[in-house]
């Protein structure tokens, strides 16, 4: 009898997961404490990449930032709503992708390129086709430079309300006959 007026009302207001919507994901009951493990894991394995690494300052940064996120909240729904990165078990799978891709990193140290290592460079003069985007952009247009000049001078507002007296916009969508 106390079981059933003291339990069953804890129960209910517990939000409990049925499904992930998302075929081949099961719903993990204990996702909070399976990412807290994952994410320490990962800042644990990420210390034998070299300090100064982009990689490794990268994956330290947001796994440090969930982590934390983890250990505030103790439910699924705020986990997800604080981090916006998908569902709990979403960031299971890519805390687990992440500790192969860390293994898989250190025995190919890419970050240990020797001082005396010469790369090859191949030079094609055939002509890039148009809808491939050039390396180099174009020049910026002279508005750009207008625009960039006036914020450095404060003159931001003048520039702004004389480009509107100089070019009236048209409010109907249509264009007006002369």
């Amino acid at each position: 009898m106390f079981l059933r007026r003291v339990a069953r009302p804890l129960m209910m207001m517990a939000k409990v997961k049925e499904t992930t919507g998302i075929v081949g994901l099961d719903v993990v009951p204990n996702a909070r404490n399976v990412l807290i493990g994952l994410y320490t894991k990962t800042l644990e394995e990420i210390k034998a990449v070299p300090e100064d690494e982009g990689y490794r300052k990268a994956v330290e940064s947001f796994t440090r930032h969930r982590l934390k996120v983890c250990q505030e909240e103790e439910d699924w729904e705020s986990i997800e709503t604080k981090l916006g990165c998908g569902q709990v078990e979403e960031l299971i799978e890519e805390a687990q992708d992440e500790l192969q891709l860390i293994g898989r990193m250190i025995e190919w140290n890419p970050w240990d390129v020797p001082d005396d290592y010469e790369c090859e460079i191949i030079e094609n003069d055939a002509p890039v086709p148009k809808h491939v985007p050039l390396h180099r952009p174009g020049p910026l247009p002279e508005e750009f430079y207008k625009t960039l000049e006036a914020v450095a001078t404060g003159t931001l507002k003048d520039a702004v309300s004389s480009s509107k007296k100089e070019d009236p916009a048209i409010s109907s969508g249509e264009a007006h006959a002369k």
